[in-house]
């Protein structure tokens, strides 16, 4: 992928993602130099989020490079200050410098550089990089969507299959009939957005998001799975909006689109 002027051909967005390809690439090599070593830890939300030097470095080197090549975009991530400035900006860069800081510091392979080009509210190009893994997810809002250069679709998740989920241990068991008694219960994913990219590439079927999961961790998935044919939704089973003044979501549910509808009816509170 190469960076350029836009044309009328090829839609700003189609360049956009080549620059969030190469910077998600140059801050997952930036990242990968603290990985399995002895890295400085911060605590912050009152020493229940634990961020690393490694967060940092890798934020700013998505910063400088997305930033220089498109002063105009707004600025959303999860290691920089907010500001409300965003909010008048059509175009905004949503970025998480690694999406999966506990599996980053346990040695994990599965954290991910997440980012994102939002338009009004919606994701119009995304990326995840797993520079431990070497996977590459990409998407655009006129329905491309790869893993390594292939492309995504899912297959449709067949009756009487197994519903392969990972979740927290007490939305699972939430989960109703007759839903419940075809769960296979997955290894949980420390990150949300390689949790997504999982279902969009066919290894889980669906996955259950609790309260506060923010922007940074969503935008570029949320495309992605959307692409391959996955959903993402809050429990009313409306789709998101991004770069609003409070960045941040309630209870969300996503699978397979054909099996979307049965996991948010046997969820308490999910529409039928």
């Amino acid at each position: 992928m190469t960076s350029g002027l836009s044309t009328p051909s090829r839609p700003q967005y189609a360049d956009d993602l080549d620059l969030l390809v190469e910077a998600a690439k140059a801050a997952g090599r930036e990242a990968m130099t603290y990985f399995r070593n002895d890295v400085k830890i911060w605590w912050k939300n009152e020493g229940t989020s634990p961020v690393t030097a490694a967060d940092h470095a890798a934020n700013d080197v998505l910063k400088h490079r997305l930033l220089s090549a498109r002063p105009d975009y707004g600025w959303l991530s999860e290691e920089s200050e907010d500001s409300a400035e965003r909010l008048s900006r059509h175009a905004v860069f949503i970025v998480d410098p690694i999406d999966g800081t506990r599996a980053f510091m346990a040695g994990k392979d599965t954290w991910v550089v997440s980012a994102a080009v939002t338009m009004g509210g919606l994701p119009v190009a995304g990326v995840l990089y797993a520079p431990a893994l070497d996977e590459l997810y990409v998407a655009t809002a006129d329905g491309l969507v790869e893993k390594n250069g292939e492309p995504l679709a899912l297959a449709g998740h067949k009756p009487g299959e197994p519903i392969r989920i990972s979740a927290a241990d007490d939305m699972v068991k939430a989960l109703r009939a007759p839903v419940n008694a075809q769960l296979e219960r997955m290894s949980r994913i420390p990150s949300l957005a390689y949790r997504l990219a999982m279902i969009a590439d066919g290894r889980l079927d669906a996955t259950l998001v609790k309260p506060n999961a923010h922007d940074w961790d969503l935008a570029a998935a949320d495309l992605i799975l959307r692409n391959a044919g996955g959903r993402l939704t809050n429990l009313a089973g409306e789709a998101l909006l991004y770069n609003t003044p409070i960045p941040r979501h309630n209870v969300l549910v996503a699978a397979d689109a054909g099996l979307h509808r049965a996991i948010l009816a046997a969820f308490p509170g999910g529409t039928h």
